[in-house]
C-alpha cells in the first residue's frame, strides 16, 4: 500500500500543477520561443544546441561585416516611409501622375506606401530578432536568403532616393513642415524612445563593467605593464563608444525646446482668424469634379470661392475640364474610342455636351480619392447623371451665392483659331456674364495689363515673384504651393499686406500649420473635413509645453538613473554570489588538508608514504560517502581562520608538529596495575559530541593520548584499519566507532 501510495503523489501534484497552469505557458514556454527567433532569422527550424556566445564575442567576422548593411537598410527603408507618410497630401496628385503615363486609375499612392511598409517592417523584424538573439546568448547567423534581400531593399531603396532628389525635391520641404507642426510631439516621444533604449544599454554597459573586472581578476601587474592597450583598455573604450553618443543625444534633447520654433505653439490670444476656403475644383471628395454639383456641394460646405480650371472648344465655347484629354472624367471611350486622346480644345461643343461627366465617379469601383466616404443614393443617382459645364454656369453660381472665382486658363491647341486671342475672348465672355467684378480673382499672368484696362474691378492675383515686383505691379495677392511655407513661413510677404492663398491643402495638419502662419485662405479638395475644424490640431500653448518639457524632462532621468541602478545591483548581486561560493569551496579544500595533516601528525590517519593494508580486517571504521578529491592547498595562500574547525583552529599550530593541549604518555612511576580480566563483554562507552575518547581498560591501563577536539567531517579515504588495543585477559571486544568519529 505504501508504495502504491508513493506512486500515485506525484501523478496527483503532476496534475493539478498542470490545471494552476496557464495553457499558454505549455504552448509558448522559452524553447518554443528561442526555436522561433533562430528559425525566423537563420531558417534553422530544428531543435538542436544552439552555441552560445563566447565573451566578447557576438558572432564571426562574416557576420559582423554584413550587419551595418541591415542597420543601413532599416534606416533608408525607414526614411522612405516617413516621408511618402507626410506626403500624403499629395497621393491624388501622385495616382493623376501615374495615370497620364499608364491610362489605369489606381491607388498607386497606397501601393507604395504598402510596399515601403514592408520593407521597413522587414528590416525592423531582423533587426529585434538579432537583439533577441544576443539578449539571450545565441550567436548570429542570418540566413543567405534574408542578406540577398536585404541587399535587394537598400538597392530599391536608393533608387528611391535618387527619383526623390532628382523629380522630387520638394518632398523635402514637406518634410520640414511636417516637423514645424510635429517638433513638440517629436521632441517628447524621442525622449520616451531614449528611456526605453536606456534598458539595453544599461544591460550591455553594466556587463561591459563585469566583464572588465574579470579580466582585471584574471591579469597580474605584469600583464598589465606589459600589454598597455590591453583588453581592459578596449573594453572601457567601448563603453565609452556606446555610452557617451547616448548620453549627448539624450542632453541635445533635453535643450532642443530652448532652440526649437514651432508655428503651432503660441498664446490664443495670438492666434490668427481661420483661413478662408476655394473648393478646388468643387468639393470633388463630394461630386464628380468640375461639375455643377461638386460646385453646389462645396457652397453648402462653407466654401467662401470656387476653384476651377478652362479650356475653350473648338467652336469658342469656354468649359470646365482640368485634363489635356477626356479619358479620365468623361465617358468618351464609349462613345469615341479613336478620339480619346485628343485635345479637348479640339470638339465643338455640341459634342462635349452630349458626354457623361459622372460616371467615372458615381460606377466605378475605385473612387478618386482613397477613404472617401459612400454616397447616398440621391447623390449617386445626381452624380451619375452630370454633363461638362460651361464657364457662363459657374458665373451664375457664384454670383447667385456671392462667392469668388479664381481659375486656371489653358491655351487651347496650336491649330486652335482663337490661340493668340483667348485670354481676351475668355474676359468679354465673363464681362458679359454680369458677375460682379469683385468675386473674380484673375490669375493668368497672359496679357494682364489688358485685363487690368478692361476690367480693373478683377483682383489680380499672381505667382510667386519677389515682393518688389509685386508691389510694382499692384498685386496684392499670391496663389502659391503650399511648400513655399518652408521658407520662414512667408513673413516678407505677410509684412508687405499681400494675402496668400495656399494649394493644395488636404490634411488637417497641414491646415492648421497655415492657420498658425497666419494665412488668409487655402485651397482644398477635403473641404467637408477642414470647414468642421473650430480650432488648429497639435496647437499649445507655450506655458503648457514648458511645463510638460520639465516633467517628462525630470521623470525621463529619474527612470534612466533606475533602469542603471538596477542593471548595476543585478550585477553586483551576481559576483557577490560568485565570490562567496567560490570562497566556501577555498575553505572547505584547506580545512580538509589542515585535518587530514593534523590526523597523520596524532597517528590517526595512516602516512601517505605507508601502503595500506589491502586484508580485510574484522574491525574496520564504518564506512563514510565518496567525495571527490580535494584541490590542494597553494603555498602561496593562508588558511582562513574564520570557519576553521575549532578543534583544529585552537589546538594545532602546525600539521606537522602536533603542539597544544595534548598530554603526554603517563610517567614510569606510576603503578601500573594490570586490568582485571571480566567473562563478559566490555561495551564501549557512548562518544562525547565532537571528542573521541579512546576505550577505557579496567584498572590502570595506561591512556593513549587524547586527540584534539573537533567536529565530524566525512575523510578522503572511504575505509581503513584501526587496531584495538590487547587486552590483558578476558575477551574484550573492540571500541565500535560511531558513523563520522574516529
Amino acid at each position: 500500500m505504501p508504495m502504491k501510495a508513493s506512486k500515485v503523489e506525484p501523478q496527483i501534484h503532476t496534475r493539478k500543477q498542470k490545471k494552476d497552469t496557464p495553457w499558454i505557458l505549455y504552448i509558448f514556454n522559452h524553447k518554443c520561443f528561442v526555436t522561433t527567433i533562430i528559425g525566423c532569422y537563420s531558417c534553422h527550424w530544428k531543435i538542436k544546441q544552439e552555441k552560445k556566445l563566447k565573451r566578447g564575442q557576438c558572432c564571426s567576422l562574416r557576420e559582423r561585416l554584413f550587419y551595418p548593411c541591415l542597420i543601413i537598410s532599416f534606416c533608408m527603408s525607414v526614411l522612405l516611409v516617413f516621408v511618402w507618410v507626410e506626403s500624403s497630401n499629395e497621393y491624388n496628385g501622385f495616382d493623376w501622375v501615374i495615370f497620364i503615363g499608364t491610362g489605369l486609375w489606381f491607388f498607386w499612392s497606397i501601393v507604395l506606401l504598402s510596399f515601403l511598409g514592408i520593407l521597413a517592417a522587414y528590416t525592423s523584424l531582423l533587426l529585434v530578432l538579432g537583439f533577441l538573439l544576443l539578449w539571450e546568448g545565441i550567436e548570429l547567423y542570418l540566413h543567405w536568403c534574408h542578406k540577398i534581400l536585404i541587399l535587394l531593399v537598400i538597392v530599391m531603396c536608393s533608387f528611391f532616393f535618387w527619383i526623390l532628389f532628382t523629380y522630387w525635391r520638394d518632398r523635402w520641404l514637406t518634410v520640414g513642415l511636417s516637423l514645424q507642426v510635429f517638433a513638440p510631439y517629436i521632441h517628447l516621444s524621442s525622449i520616451a524612445m531614449m528611456v526605453i533604449l536606456s534598458w539595453p544599454l544599461a544591460f550591455y554597459l553594466i556587463r561591459l563593467e563585469g566583464e572588465a573586472r574579470f579580466r582585471r581578476y584574471q591579469m597580474t601587474c605584469n600583464e598589465r605593464k606589459r600589454n598597455k592597450c590591453n583588453v581592459l583598455t578596449q573594453l572601457r573604450a567601448l563603453q565609452v563608444a556606446i555610452g557617451l553618443p547616448f548620453f549627448l543625444i539624450l542632453l541635445c534633447l533635453y535643450l532642443l525646446p530652448l532652440g526649437n520654433f514651432s508655428p503651432c505653439v503660441q498664446e490664443k490670444d495670438k492666434l490668427a482668424p481661420k483661413p478662408d476656403l476655394f473648393g478646388h475644383r468643387g468639393a470633388p471628395m463630394l461630386g464628380p469634379e468640375n461639375t455643377i454639383m461638386a460646385f453646389e456641394k462645396a457652397v453648402e460646405h462653407g466654401a467662401c470661392g470656387l476653384e476651377s480650371d478652362v479650356h475653350i472648344s473648338y467652336d469658342h465655347v469656354p468649359f470646365l475640364m482640368h485634363d489635356s484629354d477626356l479619358r479620365r472624367t468623361t465617358n468618351i471611350k464609349e462613345v469615341l474610342p479613336n478620339a480619346s486622346l485628343t485635345h479637348p480644345s479640339l470638339f465643338d461643343w455640341d459634342f462635349l455636351s452630349t458626354l457623361n461627366a459622372g460616371k467615372w465617379f458615381s460606377q466605378a469601383l475605385i473612387k478618386p480619392f482613397f477613404g472617401m466616404k459612400p454616397l447616398s443614393e440621391a447623390d449617386m443617382e445626381r452624380a451619375g447623371n452630370q454633363k461638362i459645364p460651361k464657364l457662363t454656369e459657374l458665373l451664375e453660381l457664384a454670383q447667385k451665392e456671392k462667392k469668388f472665382v479664381i481659375f486656371d486658363l489653358n491655351g487651347p491647341a496650336p491649330n486652335h483659331s482663337l490661340r493668340a486671342l483667348y485670354v481676351r475672348h475668355v474676359v468679354s465672355i465673363i464681362l458679359d456674364s454680369q458677375i460682379e467684378q469683385r468675386l473674380v480673382f484673375w490669375l493668368p499672368a497672359f496679357e494682364r495689363e489688358y485685363v487690368k484696362k478692361k476690367a480693373p474691378g478683377f483682383r489680380q492675383v499672381s505667382r510667386l515673384f519677389s515682393v518688389e515686383r509685386l508691389t510694382k505691379e499692384n498685386i496684392t495677392r499670391v496663389n502659391v504651393d503650399y511648400k513655399n511655407l518652408f521658407y520662414n513661413g512667408m513673413r516678407e510677404y505677410r509684412a508687405a499686406n499681400i494675402s496668400i492663398n495656399l494649394y493644395l491643402v488636404n490634411e488637417p495638419w497641414l491646415f492648421s500649420l497655415a492657420w498658425c502662419s497666419r494665412i488668409q485662405s487655402v485651397t482644398t479638395d477635403n473641404i467637408q473635413v477642414l470647414n468642421e475644424m473650430t480650432q488648429p490640431s497639435y496647437f499649445m500653448t507655450p506655458k503648457y509645453y514648458l511645463i510638460v518639457w520639465i516633467l517628462m524632462d525630470i521623470l525621463s532621468a529619474v527612470f534612466i538613473v533606475a533602469i542603471l541602478y538596477f542593471h548595476w545591483w543585478k550585477e553586483r548581486k551576481k559576483e557577490k554570489l560568485l565570490n562567496s561560493t567560490s570562497i566556501h569551496t577555498d575553505i572547505q579544500e584547506t580545512a580538509s588538508n589542515i585535518e587530514k595533516g593534523s590526523l597523520e601528525t596524532l597517528g590517526l590517519w595512516p602516512s601517505s608514504s605507508q601502503p595500506r593494508s589491502k586484508e580485510p580486517s574484522n574491525t574496520q571504521a564504518p564506512s563514510v560517502s565518496q567525495q571527490p578529491p580535494r584541490r590542494k592547498l597553494s603555498h602561496h595562500q593562508d588558511p582562513p581562520k574564520g570557519n576553521m574547525l575549532p578543534g583544529v583552529a585552537k589546538n594545532i599550530r602546525s600539521p606537522m608538529s602536533p603542539k597544544g593541549n595534548v598530554k603526554p604518555p603517563a610517567s614510569p612511576k606510576e603503578k601500573i596495575k594490570p586490568p582485571v580480566s571480566t567473562t563478559g563483554d566490555i561495551k564501549p562507552p557512548a562518544p562525547l559530541k565532537g571528542e573521541v575518547k579512546p576505550p577505557v581498560h579496567p584498572k590502570g591501563v595506561v591512556k593513549p593520548p587524547a586527540p584534539p577536539k573537533m567536529e565530524a567531517r566525512p575523510l578522503a579515504s572511504p575505509k581503513r584499519e584501526v587496531k584495538p588495543p590487547v587486552p590483558l585477559k578476558g575477551k574484550a571486544k573492540p571500541p565500535v566507532f560511531s558513523k563520522g568519529q574516529v
